[in-house]
């Protein structure tokens, strides 16, 4: 049944057991009582940054999950978190693991109708949110959530007159745990003991680019899994920090931010916002640094543009030390030895001009820049990799815990690397990437049904096509149902030609449209701040940002950076019209997921009639 079977040269029976652990909550509170003041995590307060200790964060986490079972929480109950990333986010998440709940973070951005789905999909009886405005999504719906019996506020600014028998403080929680501890002095540790590697730990639920979300079921045995393989992406090593700011309620972050830490000890350090997260990164320094491509192109395009800005002296600097780098780069990738004038030159470079720009971009003592969740353009990874920097691709799903794939040490442009130790990555008869192993999840919530058509024989189906080398590396080629096959029947795979668009600092999305048309169009969405300078730089009237896209000069500025693009691409693949998005997206639109990524098939019905025009 299954072509090209692949796995990693290391791969071994995964061990499960860890420090003689073997759930997610009995590792926890090892680590608790072996690192003691240790300092856990940071969270920034008035300019400070403050540390949390482990011995904090475990007695926190403990008065936690020992009020939640005053409450009434029984074995298996759901517990919903809305907040973004804070320390009492881990507190709950590892206080609910704790009594035998199961926790389940849910997107800020949601809206009051999403939140009401995704607590009754959940039977949540618990949800925790952060503030008021969390809050009021939660009272507008409660009424059609019959499982919901308590919720849990962690920011009360605005709430101190408030009133509601089904509301309390995260403060009130913490008290009702002491309580709790001091008529069963030993609850907390006969719970945790009473994990079992099967019991259903975390629920993830996907961000709906298909229909509604769907709660994937994450055991403690599968997350287990990847803490025992957390070295594989990054060596740690002792004094690691890492910025936590992508939403927890992911499984990439939350396993950054949540679950590696466990092992590695680095410590987790809150962003104050996402604005802040450059002025964050240069002030921690992280040692590791995981991100969605949107995140990394930003970063890109922020130094494309100051770069358009510099002086005459600034940009050959800046472009003869980026050459250099490339150069150096590019033999690495070919394995071809760096000569010692090379490297030298190099060391110029960084100390000059290279330095400064990931000191300004808080990368100044990263070892590994990770990149996940959505594809990547190998030109954006060459221009890390030409500052002297690592990044690693990784690819995964929800559905397999996070993680199928990484990139070793040699890394292979325009490939997600090769099998995690322990993970069987296979090909069917139709080129679907399959994989196997003791991450893949115990189905979907609620829903046997599409549980059997993700499953077969233990094997996932990722729904993702695509090729593995003779060295085990795997590439993606496309989604099975992005496909495009055009009116003359040329099969196309559009995020490529995607991916490529949006390596130009001006583009922030592209949907390439074309199934059973004649040729290929585009929506495109612009970078709103860099386009905006381009257009202020040049004296281009606009009121709004409707009208900046109308503007001709944004029109053809986009046309540019299309021709570019279709140079690298044969003829039937090349962009004939394109469209503009003129809206300003957010992640609280239907057109954009939590992470940022344009839903192809919402965006193709929603915009259908700017689609049809470009065929007219």
């Amino acid at each position: 049944m299954l072509e090209h079977a692949t796995k990693s040269p290391e791969s071994v029976p995964a061990p499960l057991l860890i420090d003689a652990s073997d759930t997610v909550s009995k590792l926890f509170w090892a680590k608790v009582q072996e690192r003691g003041d240790a300092v856990a995590m940071r969270e920034k307060d008035f300019g400070i940054w403050n540390p949390i200790t482990w011995k904090d964060y475990g007695e926190r986490s403990k008065l936690a999950g020992l009020g939640l079972k005053k409450l009434g929480l029984e074995r298996g109950d759901v517990v919903s978190i809305i907040s973004e990333n804070i320390p009492e986010w881990l507190y709950t998440d590892m206080g609910t693991l704790g009594v035998g709940g199961v926790s389940n973070g849910v997107y800020t951005t949601d809206s009051a109708k999403q939140v009401e789905y995704i607590i009754n999909d959940s039977c949540s009886r618990f949800v925790f949110v952060e503030n008021e405005e969390q809050l009021d999504k939660v009272l507008l719906t409660r009424q059609n959530s019959p499982t919901l019996l308590k919720i849990i506020v962690y920011d009360m600014e605005g709430l101190l007159r408030f009133q509601d028998p089904q509301v309390m403080s995260f403060d009130e929680l913490l008290q009702l745990g002491a309580e709790y501890e001091l008529s069963h002095p030993k609850a907390w540790e006969h719970e945790i003991s009473l994990s079992k590697p099967n019991d259903l730990a975390v629920l993830i639920y996907t961000s709906g680019t298909t229909g509604p979300p769907k709660g994937a079921m994450i055991s403690h045995r599968n997350i287990m899994f990847h803490i025992s393989n957390a070295d594989v992406f990054c060596e740690s090593q002792p004094g690691d920090e890492l910025l936590s700011f992508l939403p927890l309620c992911h499984i990439a972050e939350r396993k950054f931010s949540v679950f590696y830490p466990l092992k590695t000890g680095a410590v987790i350090n809150f962003i104050e916002s996402l604005d802040t997260v450059p002025e964050n990164a240069r002030e921690v320094a992280p040692t590791w640094f995981f991100a969605v491509p949107r995140i990394w192109e930003k970063f890109y395009s922020d130094i494309t543009i100051k770069m358009s800005d510099a002086t005459r002296v600034g940009k050959l600097a800046y472009n003869t030390a980026i050459a250099i780098g490339k150069n150096r780069a590019q033999r690495s990738l070919n394995g071809e030895k760096i000569p010692a004038h090379l490297n030298a030159a190099f060391w110029l470079a960084d100390k000059l001009v290279l330095n400064n720009i990931k000191v300004y971009l808080g990368l100044g003592r990263t070892r590994i820049l990770g990149t996940g969740a959505a594809p990547i353009s190998p030109d954006l990874i060459v221009w890390y990799l030409a500052l002297g920097l690592q990044m690693r691709e990784i690819y995964g799903q929800t559905e397999n815990t996070g993680i199928s794939t990484v990139m070793p040490k040699r890394i292979k442009l325009g490939t997600v690397g090769v099998a995690l130790p322990g993970t069987e990555v296979a090909l069917s008869p139709q080129s679907e990437i399959i994989v196997r192993g003791p991450h893949v999840f115990l189905g979907y919530l609620n829903n046997q049904a599409k549980t059997d058509e993700s499953v077969i024989d233990g094997w996932l189906h990722t729904g993702d096509v695509g090729l593995i080398d003779e060295d085990g590396y795997v590439k993606i080629t496309d989604r099975m149902k992005d496909i495009i096959v055009t009116a003359g029947g040329k099969n196309i795979t559009p995020s490529e030609i995607e991916n490529q668009l949006k390596f130009s600092p001006f583009i922030s999305d592209a949907v390439v449209i074309g199934d059973k048309r004649k040729y290929l169009s585009c929506l495109i969405m612009i970078d709103h701040d860099n386009v905006v300078k381009y257009a202020q730089d040049r004296a281009v009237p606009f009121t709004n940002y409707a009208s900046l896209c109308a503007t001709k000069e944004v029109h053809d500025l986009i046309a540019g950076e299309i021709a570019k693009v279709n140079e690298n691409f044969a003829r039937v693949e090349t962009i004939k019209r394109f469209a503009l998005i003129d809206q300003l997206l957010s992640a609280e639109d239907d057109e954009l997921t939590p992470t940022m990524k344009l839903k192809r098939k919402f965006v193709n019905e929603k915009y259908k009639k700017l689609i049809d025009g470009m065929y007219q």
